[in-house]
């Protein structure tokens, strides 16, 4: 083991420790993590400034603008309104509504963090309005948002197939991985991480937030801020176009980061979102908490199955996904409460991927 190895170990070690500790904010932590690799030569500028040009930094920092902006509309507090009418003032079932929104969109549109964003605007609207806590409900949907993406034999499959397919041609495979093989691999999952979601997740999360939620804070500030008619019907028109264009980013030959991008500038553009709220409505803190945090990190089918399983299962640390941060800053989540909630799940998804997966898709 050589001797700048070692230094990025003790520095994984140590940034893991401070993260845990809560001592200092996280994304100091982080960017001291990311000065401390570039100062002992593991990685080069390069590597260190990179986070701040990866598209899923620029995607997140977007979506949010976009998120609040939709927020900001008569249209959700009218479907909180309806939500609330349908399920006769039962939350479970408001509440199951929502992760189901959660599952479905999570295999039309491939990245979960996207997905969040989308869900967790209304969730957390309806959560607000019920005087439901957020810290205890948010974390568990973001979960069905990662574990449950592209399992059924949806667009997100069929593009994610696409990829495993062209992954067995490059190393001289001559097989196709069908979309279907995703949902013979998950298909429990979709199942069982909504039953967690909806009856155990919550219990070992926490009523009141461990740190302050910037963006509820924002909310209350806005309340008495109300859009024009013609504001409120562009920032719906805005909200409804990008997730459309989203879904269908494939087809239309267009990167996510972009849509989301255009987006938000539109929800400005057409003061739906003014220049100041925009920049406040990023949570910059979780941003540079990702960035830092990136600086850090015999039969083929059967094992890429259980790669892709194991990527269902990255949302316990804020590199792992950004879904992750992005619940944070609406939770108001420190690292060693999301690490508690998502404990439980954490164990029982690894036991159906192992027991069961590779029982349908052996990989020798």
């Amino acid at each position: 083991m050589n001797t700048q190895l070692v230094i990025c170990i003790v520095i994984f070690v140590l940034t893991l420790a401070s993260y845990l500790l809560n001592k200092i904010p996280m994304w100091v932590t982080a960017m001291i993590s990311m000065s401390a690799l570039y100062i002992t030569g593991c990685i080069d500028a390069s590597g260190a400034l990179a986070g701040f040009a990866n598209v899923n930094t620029i995607l997140m920092a977007a979506m949010f603008v976009v998120a609040a902006g939709f927020r900001r509309t008569s249209l959700v507090d009218a479907l909180c309104s309806f939500i609330m009418k349908i399920t006769r003032g039962s939350f479970e079932m408001a509440y199951l509504g929502y992760l189901i929104i959660a599952l479905i969109l999570t295999n039309f549109i491939a990245s979960p963090m996207v997905v969040y964003a989308i869900v967790s605007t209304l969730l957390c609207a309806y959560l607000d309005t019920t005087g439901k806590s957020r810290s205890k409900y948010i974390f568990p949907m973001m979960v069905v948002c990662v574990s449950c993406c592209g399992i059924l034999p949806l667009s997100t499959a069929i593009q994610q197939a696409g990829q495993f397919t062209g992954f067995l041609e490059t190393y001289g495979f001559d097989m196709v991985y069908e979309p279907t093989y995703f949902f013979i691999a998950g298909w429990p999952m979709l199942i069982v991480v909504p039953l967690w979601a909806l009856f155990i997740g919550p219990k070992f999360l926490p009523e009141q937030p461990p740190l302050p939620i910037a963006a509820k804070e924002e909310a209350k500030q806005q309340k008495g801020k109300v859009l024009s008619p013609m504001q409120d019907k562009l920032g719906i028109a805005i909200f409804f176009l990008t997730i459309i264009c989203l879904i269908f980013s494939g087809q239309l030959g267009v990167d996510t980061w972009f849509i989301a991008l255009v987006g938000s500038l539109l929800m400005v553009v057409c003061g739906v979102v003014d220049q100041k709220s925009a920049l406040r409505d990023i949570p910059w803190d979780m941003i540079l908490l990702y960035v830092g945090a990136l600086a850090l990190g015999t039969n083929p089918i059967g094992l890429m199955a259980l790669v892709q399983a194991g990527s269902l299962t990255a949302f316990m640390t804020p590199m792992a996904t950004p879904a992750v941060p992005l619940a944070m800053a609406d939770g108001g989540y420190d690292l060693k409460t999301i690490m508690k909630g998502g404990a439980v799940i954490s164990v029982i998804i690894p036991v159906i991927y192992i027991l069961y997966t590779m029982t349908v898709l052996p990989p020798f």
